[in-house]
């Protein structure tokens, strides 16, 4: 009988495994194509840098708003020694706050579905249609965004009082003349950015619709703006934010009564003192709504603004 031990190989060294270790050694190895570790260092430094200088501020606000006003008027200290939550009650009670923060709803949110419901219109005949005076419409509608907006605060301010002094209608000093204002610079941006946004979309969806029967406002509301909807939201959060922080023309055209946040939050500062710590509780109340809209519909956002540029 053959002896077996014979046929039975020698045992051999241990040999590491390629994938012993950890990842294997294809993984190990860098890709000819990736970027050199000196450049994954400084981008890391950079972004860690950027975070640090955005939230900062955010820091300095929420730190001042839990402040007494004596720590917040003296010398600044990154930690508080006192923790206080009555900056936050006493916001409401210092100014009218609850009807600045509703005149700027009111406002922005009008200005914002005016905005749209006409860029819409606008924007679906000029990437549709052709007919006359369109390259001039185009080029007026472009060319409203190269003046600052100062130039139009004297001439909209002698309209909307002759307006009134002529017809009883009283746009000066209300929130129907804030929101008109608001269209002036607001409104050829939308128009601008949909008509690129609509070109997008292929047009034979709309012969498509017309083949099922669909007229122009069916195959628009039915075809188009969904296909659209990415660009529409970011046109409505364009002009919501553009009403919602403006100062300048809200601070000649309204008055007490239609007074809105950007304006009112001068209120905590008087001739004797500066309400610094209610100053930064406020400035953090009124920005939630704008914040957590802008998170919600952050995706449609960023997709309205990429989408549009490249047909």
């Amino acid at each position: 009988m053959p002896d077996l031990a014979a046929r039975t190989p020698p045992p051999t060294a241990h040999r590491r495994s390629p994938t012993a270790g950890g990842r294997p050694a294809a993984a190990r190895r860098r890709s000819p194509n990736a970027p050199p570790r000196s450049f994954l260092w400084a981008r890391r430094i950079f972004l860690t840098a950027l975070t640090g200088f955005v939230l900062l501020p955010v820091y300095v606000m929420l730190s001042s708003s839990l402040k007494p006003l004596s720590d917040v008027s003296g010398a600044f200290h990154w930690l508080p020694s006192e923790l206080t939550v009555r900056p936050y009650l006493d916001i409401w009670r210092t100014v009218p706050l609850v009807r600045y923060f509703t005149n700027s709803l009111i406002v922005a949110g009008s200005a914002t579905v005016c905005s749209v419901v006409i860029a819409v219109f606008a924007a679906y005949a000029v990437s549709r249609y052709r007919f006359r005076g369109k390259r001039l419409f185009t080029v007026t509608v472009l060319s409203t965004q190269m003046f600052p907006g100062i130039l139009f605060l004297l001439p909209l301010f002698l309209i909307y009082v002759n307006v009134g002094n002529a017809t009883g209608l009283a746009l000066y000093g209300s929130r129907g003349g804030l929101i008109l204002t608001y269209l002036t610079f607001s409104l050829p941006f939308s128009i601008w950015m949909l008509a690129g946004y609509f070109a997008s979309v292929p047009r034979e969806l709309d012969e498509a619709a017309y083949v099922d029967g669909c007229g122009a406002l069916g195959a628009l509301f039915r075809i188009v703006v969904p296909a659209a909807l990415p660009g529409i939201v970011a046109v409505a959060v364009y002009a919501f934010m553009t009403a919602w922080g403006e100062v300048l023309f809200a601070s000649v055209m309204t008055n007490d009564t239609t007074r809105t946040l950007s304006v009112g939050l001068q209120g905590y500062s008087t001739q004797n003192d500066v309400y610094w710590n209610q100053v930064m509780a406020a400035s953090l109340v009124v920005s939630v709504p704008v914040v957590a809209g802008f998170l919600l519909l952050q995706r449609y956002l960023v997709a309205g603004l990429t989408a549009g540029a490249v047909k």
